[in-house]
């Protein structure tokens, strides 16, 4: 050791653990050769980094096995796709040759969009009924198959489907009422239905917008499975961008008013920035690819290394204030805080890869991409942190803030209460979680995913209209087997399942209850068996055969009777029907969950299956975003649970005590209870953002405990009293969780700038959950401490 690296008398050397002296002062004397590893590493990643995309299936959101998702995959083989943009707009003339006119260049317009297979409305409905009134023209019948030529051109005086002469128009005005046009028939509503992604060259976000556009261009909206994915993605890459710009620029402000060095400004953001990088690039590598909760990963990183990075520096300005030259000052901070940062970021890991055991895809994904971040924190301070922190002389030192003697005053003081108080600070403690518990009793889940949109979005004002004028968003379907050739019998029984879906009412289990407010029904159910019997309103196809009535809509129809009836087998020889059904997206979750189990039970009766043909199967988004939720929620417990034990299995190693790992947790588990139970008095329903939050504030708060305990450990190992180390750590420690957890929680602010409300969702509560880990570590970790810690001499070998 050098003179200018002399130890002083309030940090000798010798109380250092050895293996992280050696370690630390090893670092720092290959500090040049890592700065040079750490700018060859960026140069390799940088262009790697680049290639990480985002999977927009929606079966990525389930866990692979799920058994919702054969159902949804089958549906989507056997019918083209599943794919459906409603676009709607107003039109008062509606229903005039005018007003139907203006629907047909709309209609031709939408059809040409590069993805998109076809569509459906009012004028091709008109269509097709034109083609049928030249049927009744025709010498023979077997021209049905041919019309074409002038025929086909042919104008009428007035458009078959305004007709109100024409039994057949009517039939087919009332079928498709709710899906082409509303009841008082002055919304139009176009189905366009998309070709599936991996068989067009146009990408789905192109494809989305040019049908917004035009959309637009008619004072209209658009709605769907589709545009909500899309959208979600679209909020989640702009959340992604703004919170890596905004968080960065927050940050400095923060940490250059807690330490006014421009230079200790730089290190974290540059641990954070490298972090990043180096985690994106392994991500690619390994095959992953970015979720619908993955713009947290930027959150969740930065959260990690400032936290890291702001212990070593209030460490590092302590050493220099004693007397430390720079290196010697940063060897000392890297021998205090080897362990507790090893173990933070371990931990770190450790509550994130519990979300491994969790049911839900993307929360897999997040568990896995973190634990790799939180990892590679510990590599990027490493390579970054010797070599920046003594690179020059300019703004080496780290200042003190602008109030920091009235911070240390009042941890002080916080540190007297606990002392001077515990019975009241036990009692205070004791009310909040009895409060909290009863809150958690109230959460409600939230399977409107209108509702992960602000209010003001298009997509949630448009599901709204729909949800007024067209009957409801909610989009599902149920696939029943099919005779290879239709006969009359089979349309009567699935016409026959048709009614009891369409009795169904949920004002108690009995299907024939009735209830006119439209929440807990089926606002509509429609098959091919519906499109046959409205086309037996002519006598002529009345008279024809079941199957050729079908062929022929096939032939007219096309793109619509594709998605209602399988063209060819499938594996095992078996043709499907289609039965499409809508319901109220915007009800209660309980509600939701009756009506599908209604259908399930009704759909079982009436095609329950055996050796000749396969069983009835309900499926589609409603269905699978209703269950979606409720298995995050349930996942949430269970990974809360698996994070609990893991990170205090691991504490229990690190400390060698089951009692300190115990206290470990409690102060870390109490402010996630609370901020849940506060949700749930609150009536705030627990969504995406909220459903992670249990794990992972977990995995987070702990490290400030690791810190915590860890020095006040040493402190007890020099010769201290309980109450002069809980002094000595509240000064330390508790100064860094301070200014690292106000650096964090003005980060964070940028999540709730978003348009996802998941996003600021997740924001809000690990600022809430990390304000209350820095008191319950301030407060409740030293009730405990000196509730379990006497003044007695602790062993060396007690120390981490």
């Amino acid at each position: 050791m050098t003179p200018i690296d002399r130890p002083t008398s309030c940090c000798p050397s010798n109380s250092l653990p050895t293996f992280s002296r050696r370690l630390t002062e090893w670092l720092v004397a290959w500090r040049w050769p890592l700065l040079a590893v750490a700018l060859a590493l960026t140069c390799a990643a940088f262009w790697s980094a680049q290639r990480l995309d985002f999977d927009r299936s929606i079966e990525n959101m389930f866990a692979e096995g799920d058994p919702l998702i054969p159902p949804y995959q089958k549906l989507k083989r056997t019918f083209g796709g599943n794919e459906v943009v409603l676009v709607v707009y107003q039109d008062d003339q509606l229903m005039t040759a005018e007003g139907l006119e203006r629907l047909e260049r709309v209609t031709d317009e939408l059809a040409s969009v590069a993805g998109v297979r076809g569509v459906l409305s009012l004028a091709k409905i008109n269509e097709v009924l034109a083609k049928t009134e030249n049927l009744g023209k025709l010498p023979q019948l077997p021209n049905f198959f041919n019309l074409g030529g002038k025929q086909q051109e042919k104008q009428q005086p007035t458009p078959p489907i305004l007709s109100q002469d024409n039994a057949m128009a009517e039939r087919f005005r009332q079928l498709f009422q709710g899906y082409t046009h509303n009841a008082q028939g002055d919304i139009a509503a176009i189905a366009c239905m998309l070709i599936p992604e991996r068989e067009t060259a146009a990408s789905r976000r192109d494809t989305i917008d040019a049908l917004r556009r035009i959309a637009d261009s008619q004072h209209g909206m658009i709605a769907g499975e589709p545009v909500m994915v899309v959208d979600g993605f679209r909020y989640v890459e702009e959340d992604g961008a703004r919170l890596g710009w905004w968080s960065t620029i927050l940050l400095s402000l923060t940490i250059i008013a807690c330490f006014r060095s421009v230079r200790w400004v730089l290190i974290p953001i540059l641990v954070v920035q490298l972090t990043l990088l180096l985690t994106r690039a392994i991500l690619v590598a390994s095959g992953l690819q970015l979720s619908m909760v993955s713009s947290m990963l930027t959150a969740i990183v930065t959260v990690v290394g400032v936290a890291t990075v702001v212990h070593i520096i209030v460490r590092f300005r302590e050493a220099r204030l004693a007397g430390w030259s720079p290196r010697g000052a940063l060897v000392q901070a890297g021998g205090l805080l080897m362990w507790p940062i090893v173990g933070a970021c371990l931990t770190d890991a450790v509550g994130f890869a519990s979300l491994l055991v969790a049911q839900v895809g993307p929360v897999q994904d997040f568990g896995v991409m973190m634990a790799i971040g939180s990892l590679v924190v510990l590599l990027s301070v490493a390579l970054l942190v010797p070599g920046l922190a003594l690179l020059g002389r300019f703004d080496a030192d780290p200042q003190s803030a602008w109030g920091e003697a009235y911070l240390s005053h009042e941890l002080q003081r916080l540190i007297g209460w606990v002392e001077g108080a515990p019975k009241t600070l036990g009692l205070l403690v004791v009310v909040l979680v009895a409060g909290a518990v009863a809150g958690v009793a109230r959460l409600e889940v939230e399977t409107d995913f209108t509702n992960n949109f602000l209010p003001s979005s298009p997509i949630v004002q448009s599901y709204r209209y729909i949800e007024e004028n067209l009957g409801g968003g909610g989009v599902w379907d149920v696939m029943v087997p099919a005779p290879r050739v239709l006969d009359n019998d089979y349309l009567a029984r699935v016409r026959k399942l048709e009614e009891r879906l369409r009795a169904i009412r949920l004002g108690d289990d009995n299907d024939d209850n009735t209830d006119d407010s439209g929440a807990g029904v089926l606002t509509k159910v429609i098959s091919l068996a519906d499109a046959d019997l409205a086309a037996q309103a002519s006598p002529i196809l009345a008279a024809m055969p079941p199957e050729i009535r079908a062929q022929g809509m096939a032939q007219y129809m096309q793109d619509f009777a594709a998605a209602l009836r399988s063209a060819e087998p499938d594996a095992d020889g078996n043709y499907y029907m289609r039965i499409m059904l809508r319901a109220r997206e915007r009800q209660p979750a309980e509600q939701k969950e009756r009506l599908i189990q209604q259908v399930r039970r009704i759909v079982g009766e009436e095609f329950p299956g055996d050796e000749n043909e396969p069983a009835g199967e309900v499926t589609g988004f409603f269905v699978l975003l209703t269950n979606l939720i409720h298995s995050m929620v349930r996942d949430q417990w269970v990974t809360f649970g698996v994070a609990a034990a893991g990170i205090g299995l691991m504490m229990m190693i690190a400390f060698r005590s089951l009692t300190l790992a115990l206290v470990a947790l409690v102060p870390n588990a109490l402010p996630i209870l609370i901020v849940l139970g506060g949700m749930g008095w609150l009536d705030l329903k627990i969504n995406m953002g909220a459903a992670m939050i249990a794990a992972v504030s977990m995995g987070l708060s702990v490290d400030s405990s690791i810190h915590y305990i860890t020095s006040f450990r040493r402190a007890r190992r020099a010769g201290k009293t309980v109450s002069q180390s809980l002094s000595e750590v509240q000064q330390t420690v508790g100064r860094a969780m301070v200014f690292s957890t106000l650096a964090l929680i003005v980060g964070f602010t940028v999540l709730c700038t978003s348009q996802f409300v998941p996003t600021i969702y997740f924001g809000t509560l690990v600022s809430l959950s990390m304000l209350g880990g820095l008191l319950g570590n301030l407060l409740v970790l030293p009730l405990l401490l000196q509730l379990v810690i006497r003044d007695k001499p602790m062993p060396a070998s007690a120390i981490v």
